[in-house]
């Protein structure tokens, strides 16, 4: 037998929120019920509403108007992902390091020749979010940090991949194996790969961000 992977209230409003977004067949602009309307429809409290409300945000499939309420944003990052079934979670982590390291590489290095010092500055703001944060908050910060990275590779059609795909990638911030800070060890390589980009370096930036998946592979192998 497997183990039972722990899920938090969020995650499964979030998936309430997904399913009805597919469901329904909603398209781009289309606008969703209310924080009232889904706590009295799933019976949960309001915070992990507003946290499954922020997971989302962080995803790009929800956007939100102060004002005007909530709305899809991009639903097909959603409806690709539920392609993919892999049932034992140490091996679709695994073969996502051998697609992460392969797409995000190239975004690295991208980001290195291109990246603007807005766009650093922007990778920066993350970075030191990560380090300030815990729980949902600390991997909403690490997933805007690995998005500023992807826009700063300035290549509309590797970020549309990556984006077909996000959902899948969203993994890696899923607290895996129960544990919230299952990747702490690999922050640190966040600074560094920050640090090669802003010296406009690629090679470096490739070999820092390859050193962070290493750390990420090897904590995921030794898991029994």
């Amino acid at each position: 037998m497997k183990k039972i992977k722990k899920v938090q209230t969020h995650e499964m409003v979030s998936k309430e929120i997904k399913d009805y977004i597919q469901q329904n067949n909603l398209k781009k602009g289309d606008k969703l019920p209310s924080v009232e309307q889904i706590m009295e429809n799933l019976g949960v409290g309001r915070s992990s509403i507003r946290e499954a409300i922020r997971y989302l945000e962080a995803l790009d499939i929800i956007e939100v108007l102060n004002g005007k309420g909530i709305f899809v944003k991009e639903p097909s990052l959603y409806q690709l992902s539920t392609k993919f079934t892999v049932e034992d979670e140490k091996s679709a982590l695994l073969q996502l390091c051998d697609v992460r390291r392969g797409l995000e590489g190239i975004a690295v290095e991208l980001a290195a020749v291109r990246a603007s010092q807005e766009h650093v500055d922007e990778m920066w703001y993350y970075y030191e979010l990560i380090g300030k944060t815990t729980g949902a908050e600390s991997s909403i910060a690490d997933m805007k940090f690995h998005q500023a990275i992807y826009r700063a590779s300035g290549n509309v059609i590797l970020q549309e991949i990556i984006g077909s795909i996000w959902n899948t990638f969203v993994e890696f911030w899923r607290a895996p194996f129960g544990n919230k800070d299952f990747f702490y060890d690999s922050y640190p390589f966040h600074k560094s790969v920050v640090e090669a980009i802003e010296e406009k370096n690629p090679e470096k930036a490739r070999v820092e961000f390859n050193k962070m998946m290493d750390v990420m592979v090897k904590a995921i192998t030794e898991v029994e």
